[in-house]
């Protein structure tokens, strides 16, 4: 009884949050930040709420296996892949490795968006999995899982980021929802119609997975391999460019 009195209070506290957004009130991004860690810390302390996949070093890791999309024609672009994640329980940030492939040799330093959508829905390819996951009623690119974009290099695109607003723990959860690669760059919101606001005019849905809870041992290959020296070397190039 007492764990369902704490639950009702911490969805009580999202419809709260959700109906303000939905009133039209602005929402700030930090302030998002810390309703987001307070959620949580209800979820973690009250709910004793460890989740089982946490590991011996105290992290939580995450896969998405990207396929392309069933929509697709022949003559598309046919991207493969993983995503990778790993976060500290219980209040680390959020770090992903991309490794994806298959992209055209003439497409080098093209700019693919990458975001994580609504549903973890693949009847229907990529385009059944709905919208940007948007739990905060805020606009793009705002949305926890807009990752941004990712430049092409070598037909490939390989990325190490960190202190992602995302999260595979508690009421905000990305386990279970998808990855979608898409064919175009993110304009970030800055477009002129409502569709920048919602998805950032990236176009045709690629490539898509579904994110699942994983062992570490897809996250170590990448640091132990000489694939992943590579990765976090390019990751520390980008924050430049």
């Amino acid at each position: 009884m007492r764990n369902l009195c704490f639950l009702a209070t911490i969805i009580t506290v999202s419809m709260l949050l959700g109906a303000e957004a939905d009133m039209g009130k602005p929402v700030e991004e930090e302030p998002l930040t810390d309703i987001q860690k307070k959620v949580n810390d209800l979820w973690v302390n009250l709910l004793h709420a460890k989740p089982f996949q946490i590991d011996n070093d105290e992290s939580a890791y995450a896969i998405c296996n990207v396929a392309p999309s069933s929509k697709l024609e022949p003559s598309d672009i046919q991207v493969t892949g993983q995503v990778l994640f790993k976060q500290a329980y219980p209040n680390g940030k959020l770090e992903a490795i991309f490794n994806l492939e298959g992209f055209p040799i003439d497409a080098n330093q093209s700019l693919r968006a990458i975001h994580i959508h609504n549903y973890g829905d693949l009847t229907d390819g990529c385009n059944s999995a709905g919208p940007h996951y948007n739990p905060f009623s805020v606009n793009h690119p705002l949305h926890p899982g807009d990752f941004g974009n990712f430049r092409v290099r070598a037909a490939k695109i390989q990325k190490h980021l960190t202190n992602l607003e995302a999260t595979i723990f508690g009421p905000y959860s990305i386990i279970g929802r998808s990855i979608v690669i898409h064919e175009q760059a993110d304009d970030l919101g800055k477009g002129s119609n409502q569709a920048s606001l919602e998805n950032g005019n990236a176009g045709k849905r690629l490539a898509c997975c579904v994110i699942g809870f994983s062992n570490k041992n897809n996250w170590e290959k990448y640091y132990q391999g000489s694939a992943g020296a590579k990765i976090v070397r390019f990751s520390r190039r980008v924050k430049n460019v």
